[in-house]
């Protein structure tokens, strides 16, 4: 089952561009659309994933490793875990 979830994250690009370097730019099995926009307290993540067992694979494995050690150093202080917003989709049309 589709599984989607959007949250906000008090990080500039700057910090996003340096945790997609150390990640590099091996697409997650799974992952459907990762899309990132900036709001007035940083960036907010929208994800779309073919399931909730390959969102947690990937979280687990390689973007919580990463994010703990490059967001601690941008910020100096390990933020709190955002509120994540679960997304009952409909559809996702994703082009070439």
């Amino acid at each position: 089952m589709t599984y989607a979830f959007t949250f906000e994250v008090p990080i500039d690009p700057a910090t996003y561009a340096r945790i997609k370097e150390v990640l590099g730019s091996e697409k997650p099995p799974g992952l459907v659309a990762h899309l990132v926009h900036r709001t007035p307290g940083g960036l907010r993540y929208t994800d779309v994933w073919e399931s909730e067992a390959h969102w947690r694979s990937f979280a687990g494995e390689r973007l919580h490793p990463v994010v703990d050690r490059v967001v601690t150093a941008a910020l100096g202080f390990r933020p709190p875990e955002p509120v994540v917003e679960h997304l009952e989709m409909v559809d996702a049309w994703i082009g070439d």
